[in-house]
């Protein structure tokens, strides 16, 4: 696997204006942030892995061994980084309203995986939507919509 992740980087660094807009290094950020909100309540639930890992799958379109890699990578990377900076401009900058309200509703989805509603998740999402330009309402419903799909 760590073969795996240091050709990721590599092919992502060597050439950063071959990539396309929905290159891998704008999956990477998604899946950072979203690693992001699954680390904040400082607890690593299996459950909360599964749902990520099936996120990844469904939204990104990618086959088990390429989400195994994003997720490992994404880790890694919210590990090592410093602020969301790098990871929030880029999915400004390629994601249109509707996609960055579609990502809160994962992150909220994500954080209600383990069946516990966390104030540190919650605070964390709605850090994260404020800095993606999510408005109150559209992090309200994403919210309400991810705790009724729990019901």
């Amino acid at each position: 696997m760590l073969t795996g992740i240091q050709r990721f980087f590599q092919q992502v660094l060597a050439d950063p204006e071959a990539q396309d807009d929905e290159g891998p290094t704008l999956e990477l950020a998604a899946a950072a942030l979203l690693c992001e909100v699954m680390r904040a309540d400082y607890q690593e639930d299996p459950a909360q892995l599964v749902a990520l890992r099936e996120m990844l799958r469904e939204s990104l379109e990618l086959e088990d061994e390429a989400v195994d890699e994003l997720v490992a990578l994404a880790r890694e990377e919210v590990e090592s980084s410093v602020d969301h900076y790098q990871f929030v401009s880029l999915i400004k900058q390629h994601y249109d309203t509707r996609r960055r309200c579609a990502l809160v509703r994962m992150m909220w989805d994500l954080a209600l995986a383990d069946g516990e509603h966390h104030h540190l998740e919650e605070h964390r999402i709605r850090q994260l939507a404020d800095l993606l330009h999510v408005g109150h309402g559209d992090f309200i419903r994403a919210k309400l919509a991810a705790q009724a799909a729990r019901a």
